[in-house]
């Protein structure tokens, strides 16, 4: 569900007060913009697909998949029925499409209710989803926020947010975990906003 544009907009003036770093991204960034992904198992079909490959080759994939699959076949019930043969031929790894599979079977199946996952806490939501094959907690974090729009996640692994920190307050190399949830203190409970200006950041 997405968040009241108020709750937002508390958010981005938290952040103003409480960071003169990230005030002026906000400045120069503008209204905070971003889109949630309303298909839950795509959104993590396609956060599979990407990993480990440059982002103009996950495109390149990510249409082949569909093609293959057509705009009816995206659904755990039909990507179940396929092989990794199947998908192989779109350009998947061995490894991949395995992972592919243990989504699709286990959304299938019931046994990783997605629509239920909006009314776990974050780390509930963390914990289910790294049970499947191939997800990791970076993925699960990326559909905290993009998929469940909730507003306090700390990417602390992404390398997007990493650089923009690094850049941004002037750390001579990228920041480990301990030192990003340092930095992001002062973000809390909006974390979530604050790293989608870390990535617009590294944008402007």
């Amino acid at each position: 569900m997405p968040k009241p544009a108020a709750e937002i907009e508390r958010g981005v003036k938290h952040l103003r007060r409480a960071d003169p770093v990230l005030r002026d991204v906000i400045r120069k960034a503008g209204p905070f913009a971003m889109r949630l992904k309303r298909d839950r198992f795509e959104a993590l079909v396609y956060s599979i697909l990407s990993q480990q490959i440059s982002g103009k080759a996950a495109s390149a994939i990510r249409r082949k998949f569909l093609d293959y699959v057509g705009p009816e076949g995206m659904t755990p019930r039909f990507i179940a029925t396929l092989t990794v043969a199947d998908l192989r031929t779109v350009g998947l790894s061995r490894q991949k499409a395995s992972y592919v599979l243990d989504l699709a079977q286990r959304v299938h199946e019931g046994t990783l209710p997605l629509e239920r996952l909006a009314r776990l806490s974050d780390d509930e939501v963390i914990e289910a989803l790294v049970a499947v094959k191939g997800i990791g907690v970076w993925t699960a974090q990326m559909f905290l926020i993009f998929s469940l729009g909730r507003l306090d996640v700390m990417p602390h692994g992404d390398y997007g947010v990493r650089s923009a920190i690094q850049r941004l307050y002037g750390l001579e190399e990228l920041p480990n975990r301990q030192t990003c949830h340092r930095i992001a203190e002062p973000w809390r409970p909006y974390a979530s906003i604050a790293a989608w200006y870390c990535w617009r950041s590294l944008e402007l």
